[in-house]
């Protein structure tokens, strides 16, 4: 692939996919950003151009969108005006590929990359599953070559199924790190090393790449054990208290 591809954008995801193109042997032209530092920063890092300023940017076969989410369509309507034959992708896990059409685009699909990232320690991308949507079967073809760059794991979603997966992926990755702070909290307060919690954490991540979570779960709530559970939550506030009883009625009914 040699494509003329433009990042708009030098945030997490923007600098994990630059990397990428980069190592994949296409690296980006250029790189735009509302902050000079951020732009500089990641054009430095790829060898590119880097601007904040729009209408500078040279001309692209290709411009990826990956900003915040609430500043996604304002965006994407002035790159629509400044690359008119240009394909437009977005990163976005929950934005539907048809915001691009409605901020003016001709040609446009969605690039998302389902890993969380950040820009201060990039990884590879090449084991993880890119969902791609095009509006229309040519449009998609190009947007595979381009993901096969970034992934060996390439899979065609639409905007329904992406959104449901945005959802899932917050279940997944989004709240257990919250719980994980709770665990953390519990623990400091009580002068515990939270060092401890990680082999735990660490195998209960292993279980489910070996059998189904419903199979993988262990604790009270699975056994039923109502003695446990109600002395667990006698010694919590009554927010940490509410949110135990919460998760182990789930974990109970589908377990019953």
């Amino acid at each position: 692939m040699n494509e003329r591809i433009v990042l708009v954008g030098a945030g997490n995801m923007a600098t994990v996919i630059a990397c990428a193109l980069k190592e994949g042997g296409n690296a980006p032209v250029a790189v735009w950003s509302r902050t000079h530092e951020s732009a500089a920063l990641l054009g430095d890092r790829v060898g590119c151009i880097f601007t904040t300023d729009l209408a500078s940017l040279p001309a692209a076969d290709i411009v990826i969108i990956s900003v915040a989410d609430n500043a996604l369509r304002e965006v994407a309507a002035a790159v629509a005006q400044k690359f008119p034959a240009s394909l437009l992708l977005h990163t976005a896990g929950s934005i539907p590929m048809d915001t691009l059409r409605e901020a003016g685009a001709l040609r446009y699909g969605v690039l998302y990359p389902m890993q969380t990232v950040n820009k201060n320690c990039v990884t590879s991308l090449k084991n993880i599953t890119t969902f791609i949507e095009g509006c229309s079967d040519d449009v998609t073809e190009q947007i595979k070559r381009v993901a096969a760059v970034l992934s060996d794991k390439v899979v065609y979603a639409t905007s329904e199924q992406r959104c449901s997966l945005h959802v899932a992926a917050v279940f997944a990755c989004n709240f257990p790190n919250a719980v994980y702070n709770m665990a953390y909290e519990l623990m400091q307060r009580n002068g515990l090393p939270f060092d401890a919690m990680l082999p735990l954490i660490d195998e209960a991540a292993r279980k489910v790449h070996r059998m189904s979570p419903l199979e993988a779960q262990t604790g009270p709530a699975r056994r039923g054990d109502n003695n446990v559970m109600n002395a667990h939550k006698a010694m919590l506030d009554d927010e940490l208290a509410n949110i135990y009883e919460i998760l182990s009625n789930c974990i109970m009914k589908r377990n019953r």
